[in-house]
């Protein structure tokens, strides 16, 4: 959750909401974790369940390198 809102706002999610895959269509993160579906597994494993709009935030991801680029002069 912490990741989330700092050193990867924007690029990672993290939800404590009951959604579904419709409430993640236009997303911009690469992924949103889903908080009530992650659990422990087992000793020492853990099942971590992520959300993600393939399209919109891979496309958001390569706005991010363009804009990289150009303030890079590359």
């Amino acid at each position: 959750r912490e990741a989330s809102m700092k050193s990867l706002h924007g690029i990672l999610g993290y939800s404590d909401e009951p959604l579904v895959s419709v409430d993640y269509i236009g997303n911009p993160n690469s992924a949103t974790i889903d908080s009530l579906a992650t659990s422990a597994v087992g000793a020492g494993f853990i099942k971590v369940v992520g959300w993600y709009d393939n399209e919109w935030g891979y496309s958001s991801r390569t706005a991010d390198l363009a804009n990289f680029m150009v303030e890079k002069g590359i």
